[in-house]
């Protein structure tokens, strides 16, 4: 017995059996002493907490690809600008929180107002998520606290799009409008009680509910599990909009030819990606929402179709780089892995595993071929967000639709599964399509405004002498710490140089730096 696998279900066995009587003991009999409970319901109280837990550590992991965003956008960007980088994506996760709390969560799961906006006075900035407290208030705030994650994530998008060329304070504002308007619509359309939605469209006062295209159980709405759609289509159509609105970079185009600006640093490229590969897991597997029932095991499908999604991805663009560029080009291979994430986002808990290896690969294409596009109508995405987010998205959506089996639907705990045949009878493809189009079109027409409403105020993009020096050193103050010069402690006078930046860019011109006096080490 104490050998072998024998051994290790032993000990499994025994801490299990002890993990149950120390909850017991230490839970339930104090729990049932003071607050006069009966044991079983504060077992029960307990498991449901237990099953809500993962919850918020599913959108912590979301909110960790933040810093994925972050360090691939350093990397991609030139060395002066990355302050402002890394200022934009932390400012988006406050921006967002803040926006989301106000309004943002409401018009997202409020009850419906026409399938068009969730309007409820108790979710204005929150106020029925409360403490469960004698039996009143809401269990709301690990479903506020993942979908914020959700929301910053679709405003992180943007700043990939308009790097290097955007007024903060304006990028600022777009933000705001994104995580509080623009993205919490499109979730109640998709998510929430929307027209679009196969949770619950448009429901009367009978509960009866009213998705496309019939209207009754025999179909079923939009698929759209993780968001290809409804976060990543919605951020990389927004920075679509704001690269036009802006223009191309200065020295990006030169007669009508693109000049590449090669990347500062490459290994934050490959090590943000890692992360944000990692935190998806988060993003699709937590989209279960719950552990109970059959969820765990949808979740654990999730977690296996988004990784051959994504290794189809990276591999098919590995061999586009070595057919098309000669060279094998790692930058390609990490919006490859991108590319095979987003497309399956919407579809990972509905097909099958040879489904997911075609979705990434095909999506490995679309962003090759999107991303040349671009250059042809020279319009200046640095990060390739449209081309990874947008388009990869709008192929994620309509994806689904291809490949999504009914028996798979019905497994990953969509309703009328047993009423609806839709992918059999190519139902789901035409709904796919039709939420596709809204969604593009919806993005497109209001962060377009937006960006247009800001040019025309307070403008949206920095001078030429702002871009020729940087962002970093004109918007957020004299360089300090390793990425520059270090200032000196006391109030000597510091004398300036002029240093080129470390860049192959022969365009790119030179920036002052602070460089310190030379003080005596006898003097410290």
């Amino acid at each position: 017995v104490l050998c072998g696998t024998s051994f290790h279900v032993y000990i499994c066995v025994f801490v299990c059996v002890h993990v149950c009587v120390c909850v017991c003991v230490c839970v339930c009999v104090p729990c049932t002493l003071h607050f006069d409970v009966d044991p079983g319901a504060c077992l029960l109280w307990m498991l449901t907490d237990v099953l809500r837990c993962p919850v918020p550590f599913a959108g912590a992991i979301v909110f960790f690809m933040q810093a994925g965003f972050s360090m691939l956008e350093v990397g991609a960007v030139r060395s002066k600008n990355h302050i402002n980088i890394l200022y934009k994506n932390i400012m988006d996760g406050a921006v967002a929180a803040i926006g989301f709390w106000m309004v943002g969560y409401m018009f997202a799961y409020g009850k419906t107002a026409g399938g068009f906006v969730g309007i409820e006075g108790g979710l204005f900035f929150c106020q029925s998520i409360q403490n469960n407290v004698n039996g009143e208030g809401s269990a709301g705030f690990e479903s506020w606290f993942f979908q914020w994650t959700f929301a910053g994530a679709a405003s992180t998008i943007v700043s990939g799009s308009v790097a290097e060329r955007m007024k903060f304070e304006a990028y600022l504002v777009v933000s705001f409008f994104i995580t509080c308007f623009i993205y919490p619509i499109a979730v109640h359309w998709v998510w929430g009680q929307g027209f679009l939605s196969a949770w619950g469209a448009m429901p009367d006062a009978d509960g009866k509910t009213f998705p496309l295209f019939s209207g009754t159980e025999t179909s079923r709405g939009m698929v759209d599990f993780a968001g290809s759609g409804c976060v990543h289509m919605i951020g990389g159509v927004a920075g679509l909009m704001g690269a036009i609105m802006l223009g191309p970079r200065k020295g990006r185009f030169v007669n009508g030819k693109p000049v590449t600006f090669p990347p500062s640093n490459q290994i934050m490229m490959a090590l943000g990606t890692m992360i944000l590969w990692f935190g998806w897991y988060g993003f699709n597997c937590g989209s279960t929402l719950v552990l109970s029932g059959n969820a765990a095991n949808v979740a654990a499908k999730v977690a296996f179709t988004t990784t051959i999604s994504a290794s189809s991805g990276c591999l098919t663009m590995t061999l586009i780089a070595r057919f098309f560029e000669k060279y094998f080009d790692i930058g390609l291979a990490l919006n490859g892995i991108l590319a095979g994430l987003v497309s399956i986002t919407a579809s990972c808990a509905v097909v099958n595993s040879w489904h997911a290896f075609i979705i990434g690969m095909i999506g490995a294409f679309v962003v090759y071929g999107a991303s040349k596009l671009l250059l042809k109508l020279q319009i200046d995405d640095p990060l390739d967000a449209f081309p990874v987010h947008g388009c990869c998205g709008l192929w994620g959506v309509i994806a689904t639709g291809i490949f999504c089996t009914d028996k798979n639907v019905a497994y990953a705990g969509y309703p009328n599964g047993n009423t609806c045949n839709a992918c059999s009878t190519g139902e789901q493809l035409g709904v796919q399509i039709v939420g596709a189009l809204v969604l593009f079109t919806w993005s497109a027409v209001t962060s377009g405004a937006v960006f247009l409403a800001l040019k025309l105020t307070m403008g949206i993009r920095v001078s030429e002498q702002v871009e020729d020096e940087g962002m970093d050193i004109s918007e957020h103050g004299p360089p300090y710490g390793n990425n520059s010069a270090v200032f000196p402690l006391d109030s000597s006078p510091v004398k300036m140089v002029t240093v080129s930046v470390n860049s192959t860019n022969p365009l790119e011109s030179v920036i002052p730096r602070y460089e310190p006096p030379q003080v005596p080490l006898t003097d410290f």
